[in-house]
Parts: structure tokens; C-alpha cells; sequence
């Protein structure tokens, strides 16, 4: 080597530990970002504003530190919000607008928070409760998040979730995979991001963390200690407390977490709900009317707190005019300066400059909130349309909320003008939006990133209800609830096995064999403490799309094995038994996948 060779390698590795320490350096300047939303908590579950019963300390420390949206509304339950929050987009354009019967799937075009982070080169987490469909192409490993800690369905002990959970030591899917956990469900979730958490920060990664609990939404479980402060109100309200109360814990433990980490200061630390509450409007509602699932504001008003000291976003400030869900995202784009999906018009917008108290003539803003829960949507169904100052509900009723923040007073005959003008906006809103409502979600069948499909009745599309928890299925409802069909996507032709269930795989019972019920928590009946009812088969029956079969069911038979050849596309499908006596029960469980010989 002569010398001007070892000048040039010298140089060259000059040049490149530069590099390398350059894009470390840009890489620890990129804000991380955690997001907690709770489950059914309203706007006055929170001491911070003004319950006169509930204490959250840890919650009213984060209150006082951060800058707050005192308007910020979701939609009344729980798989819209989510879908809004997560892609800034309408709910009802998503195609999630209701929490079951296949329509809390969120819409495979939709790009998602995990996504456009994953993208700009962030690792992704997600930690709790999903509920936007359990199935591919629908499940958040399938929609950009990394790592993936949850239960199934909208909550523990749905029929889509791990047979026999009840919010402690059950088994939550981790990646894909069911895994035994002990403990309750909510610190399960947090001491799972703090894993994360603390595997990117060792790597030198930007993360994104999106803890969404499942608590304080129904069944009413709790850790005892949690709830026996609160055991004067009786035992619903004060498990719901208790519930508060932990995740209040839990938050703390995370916020110190980060302080120990060194992570505080560079990292957008969000609390927010994800619709009115369900079960402490008793107690302290702030003045609001109605609760979870109205379209008054007591049903989608909810607190929205953020920390970011890098980003000067501290210091307990208020920001009065209207937000909503679909903002978050946008804003989330602008303060981490990540590329936006493209060919993507978002329906919310950034609210940066309200957050760097910079917006000199921020618009009167319109937005709309509607709770359906019905197979499709309906016109005007339980909808508010809302400004700062104004809110149309179901397009008759008009409330000015600077004067009559409670709702009561009905004052649209007084101000025809402002009726029409949100009117306008509603009806130009709904013309956009309603040819969109015929995409029905699909389920994969044969998708090598789900090669045995696992499907439910909480997915059944009926114009009723489905059995969306184990205590129904359990049960065996009857009647025509008990039946609904599939939507799936036969991604390739080829010959399926298909495998029709009365109990899930993971419970070694016959068809027609009764299940004791299971043990209690503490906390309101748990969903398997209902006892197991028998279906007494003889027939069973499938069909998916053209292609049918049956067999006979013997006595004390766990499953029925179908092969079918299955051409390619977009169809639908169920699963029958059928009694000697004629009666119809859905298959609750069917398992699909594609043979390769």
C-alpha cells in the first residue's frame, strides 16, 4: 500500500463514520411518539376535569403539563373512532361504522398510521385493543405495525379473542401468535410497550407506540385493590373507576419509564378516548348530555392531552376551537416532518399552528360525527354536524353550545341560516361519501400471510345481531341471530380445506357437548362463566360462493372436514349444523385454508 493509498482508505473511513454518526444524529432528533387512548372513558372520567369521586393523580400531573384540546371530538364507539384516529379519514369513508357484523374492518385502501411511520422509517407498535378486523388483510401486522401485543375482537372475551379470556392471565396474540400472559390485561399491555419501547431506544430507532387499552370498556373487571376505593358507588361504577384508576398507574409508570430512559424531552406523549363514557355519567358528565353511542356531545367530546417538551408543546395551555380525530394524523405528519402517503387527501388537517399558538385566522371549521351501528349506513342517523359554536343533530335539532353547552335548548326555527348552511355541508358530505358504502370488506381465504383463516361469528353480516362475545356463543343464541354469512376473498384457485367449528380450535370439545361454566374475576359475571350449551348436529353445511357441500355430523364429532375446489374472487360464505329437529345454528368458528399437493 503506498501512501496516498492509505491516505485515501483513511478518508474514506473518515467520510463514512461521518455518515454514519450524521444519520444517527438525524435519526435521535426525530421525535418519538406514544399514544394511550382509553376505552370508554368520557371527557368527566378523569379528576382533571372535575370528578368529584374518581382521583387521577398521574393524569392530572400530564393535564397540568401539556397543551390540551378542550373541543376535540371521536365518534360515539369505538371501532370508528379508531379508524378515524388512525388514518385521518371520515369513519364512514373508511367502511368502519359499527363494531361488528364485518363492518369494523378497516377498508384494505386505507393506509394507516403504522403504515406512513413504518414508511419514514420508524419502528411501529401496537398494544392493546385493535378492533379492526382480526383477519387478513386487516390485523395491524398486516397495516404497518412491527410488534403487536393484542386481544382479539373489541374487547376480552369477545368471540374473537382467545377462548376463556377475562382480563387477567389470559392469552393475548403477540405477532401472530397466541401467547399465556399473567397478570391484568391493561398492565399486560403497558409492560408490553415498555418492552418495545426499550428494544428501539437500545437499537437507536424512532418509534412509534400506540397503547390502546381495552379498559374501562365493559365487562366490568378489575384488580380489587383498584376498585375498592370506589365500592360506595356500586359495583359497575366502581370497577369502571378502578379501571381508571390503574390505567392512571399505569401512565405514571410509563412516564417515569421515559424520564429514566432519557426519552422524555424528545417524545409526543398523547392521552386521549376513544368515545363518551359508558358507565360514569352518573357520577360527573361536565355538563354534557348524553354518553357512549350519542350524537349529542356526551357521546364523542373526549380530552386530548399532549406533552412534547422538544416541541415547546407544555405548559398547561388550552385550545378552544374545534378538533377532531381526523386531525390527528395530519398533525403527526407535520410535527415528525414525515412524507405523506401518496395519492392520500386527508379529511382532518394539522393543527400545528393552533399547537404553536400561531394560527392568527384559523377557519370556522364544520365536522361531522355519526353513530350507525346498522349493516349500512343511514341518512341523518344519530349525526351531529358541529362548529365551534354549533351543533346539528340529526339535522333538526340546532344547539348553540356558547350559551346551552348542555344541549337542551333546541334553536333552529330562531337561525334557518345556520341550519342550511350545516345542512349543505351534511348533504354534500353524504353525496361524496355514500357510493363508497357498497365496498364491503373481505376476509382473505388462502393469503400466505394467514394460511389457515380463522373466522368468527363476530364478523357475520346480518341485518341483526351476531354473537360478538363467548357468553353468546356459549349460550348457542337462537332464532335468527344465529346465522349470518361471511364475506371472503378467495385469493387463489386451488382446493381449500375448510373446517367447521362449534367450540374454537383451542377448546378439545365435540359439537355436542356442554361446557362447564368457567372460573370468576373480580369484577361483574365474566362471559365464561356462562355455561356451554350442546349442539346437538346431525347435518352440516357450507357454502362459499357457488360451491356447496354437506355431511353428517356423528355423536361426539369436534369438527367437520370439507375439501373444496374454489375458484379465485370475491363471494361469501357460512357454515351451518343442523339438529334432527331442524334447528339452525351458525358455525361460531370456521377455519379455512388452502391445500398444496
Amino acid at each position: 500500500m503506498n501512501r496516498f493509498t492509505g491516505i485515501a482508505i483513511v478518508a474514506l473511513v473518515f467520510t463514512a463514520n461521518v455518515l454514519i454518526i450524521s444519520v444517527a444524529s438525524a435519526r435521535a432528533e426525530r421525535p418519538n411518539v406514544v399514544i394511550v387512548m382509553t376505552d370508554d372513558q368520557g371527557y368527566g372520567d378523569l379528576s382533571c376535569t372535575g370528578n368529584p369521586v374518581l382521583k387521577t393523580p398521574n393524569i392530572d400531573h400530564l393535564y397540568s403539563q401539556s397543551v390540551r384540546l378542550t373541543d376535540y371530538h371521536v365518534s360515539p364507539t369505538c371501532s370508528p373512532t379508531r379508524s378515524a384516529l388512525l388514518t385521518g379519514h371520515w369513519t364512514n369513508r373508511t367502511g368502519v361504522w359499527h363494531t361488528i357484523m364485518g363492518r369494523s374492518m378497516l377498508r384494505e385502501n386505507e393506509v394507516t398510521v403504522g403504515k406512513i411511520f413504518s414508511d419514514n422509517g420508524y419502528k411501529t407498535g401496537m398494544f392493546g385493543k385493535w378492533h379492526l378486523g382480526d383477519n387478513h388483510p386487516y390485523r395491524p401486522e398486516d397495516r404497518g405495525f412491527d410488534e403487536v401485543m393484542r386481544h382479539g375482537g373489541g374487547g376480552v372475551g369477545q368471540t374473537p379473542d382467545f377462548w376463556d379470556n377475562a382480563y387477567f392471565d389470559g392469552s393475548y396474540w403477540h405477532n401472530g401468535t397466541p401467547t399465556p400472559v399473567n397478570g391484568f390485561c391493561t398492565d399486560v399491555f403497558f409492560d408490553y410497550a415498555k418492552r418495545f419501547i426499550k428494544s428501539k431506544k437500545s437499537a437507536g430507532e424512532p418509534f412509534l407506540a400506540y397503547i390502546a387499552t381495552n379498559a374501562p370498556h365493559g365487562p366490568m373487571h378489575c384488580p380489587e385493590s383498584y376498585s375498592a376505593p370506589y365500592k360506595d358507588q356500586g359495583a359497575n361504577v366502581a370497577n369502571f373507576f378502578g379501571m381508571i384508576a390503574n390505567i392512571d398507574d399505569n401512565i405514571g409508570s410509563l412516564r417515569k419509564f421515559l424520564d429514566d430512559e432519557g426519552l422524555t424531552e424528545n417524545t409526543i406523549f398523547i392521552f386521549t378516548t376513544d368515545n363518551g363514557t359508558s358507565s360514569g355519567d352518573g357520577v360527573f358528565n361536565a355538563g354534557m348530555r348524553g354518553k357512549k353511542g350519542s350524537e349529542y356531545d356526551g357521546g364523542h367530546r373526549v380530552p386530548f392531552f399532549v406533552h412534547w417538551p422538544a416541541g415547546g408543546v407544555t405548559g398547561g395551555r388550552d385550545i378552544d376551537p374545534i378538533t377532531a380525530h381526523v386531525d390527528v394524523v395530519p398533525t403527526l405528519i407535520d410535527w415528525c416532518k414525515l412524507n405523506s402517503p401518496a395519492g392520500v387527501r386527508f379529511d382532518g388537517v394539522s393543527l400545528v399552528p393552533l399547537f404553536n399558538d400561531s394560527a392568527t385566522r384559523w377557519p370556522d371549521r364544520m365536522l361531522i360525527t355519526d353513530s350507525q351501528r346498522v349493516k349500512d349506513p343511514i341518512k341523518w342517523k344519530n349525526s351531529s354536524v358541529m362548529t365551534t359554536r354549533w351543533r346539528l343533530c340529526n339535522g333538526k335539532q340546532l344547539f348553540d353550545m356558547n350559551s346551552d353547552p348542555g344541549q337542551k335548548i333546541n334553536v333552529a326555527s330562531d337561525h334557518p341560516e345556520v341550519v342550511a348552511r350545516l345542512t349543505k355541508f351534511y348533504d354534500d358530505w353524504w353525496t361524496e361519501l355514500e357510493p363508497t358504502f357498497s365496498q364491503s370488506t373481505a376476509i382473505s381465504l388462502g393469503h400466505p400471510d394467514d394460511e389457515r383463516a380463522r373466522l368468527t361469528s363476530h364478523d357475520w353480516i346480518t341485518t341483526r345481531m351476531t354473537p360478538w362475545n363467548q357468553s353468546q356463543v356459549r349460550a348457542a343464541m337462537n332464532g335468527d341471530e344465529n346465522t349470518g354469512f361471511w364475506n371472503v376473498n378467495v385469493t387463489s384457485a386451488g382446493i381449500y380445506e375448510v373446517v367447521l367449528r362449534r367450540w374454537p380450535s383451542e377448546v378439545d370439545r365435540a359439537i355436542d357437548d356442554s361446557i362447564p361454566p368457567g372460573e370468576p374475576v373480580p369484577g361483574q359475571r365474566a362471559y365464561r362463566e356462562t355455561p356451554g350449551k350442546p349442539v346437538a348436529a346431525v347435518k352440516a353445511n357450507v357454502r362459499i360462493g357457488d360451491v356447496t357441500a354437506s355431511a353428517d355430523v356423528s355423536p361426539g364429532q369436534k369438527e367437520v372436514v370439507f375439501e373444496l375446489k374454489l375458484p379465485a374472487g370475491k363471494t361469501t360464505m357460512t357454515g351451518t349444523f343442523v339438529t334432527a329437529n331442524g334447528e339452525v345454528f351458525g358455525s361460531y368458528f370456521a377455519y379455512v385454508k388452502r391445500l398444496v399437493r
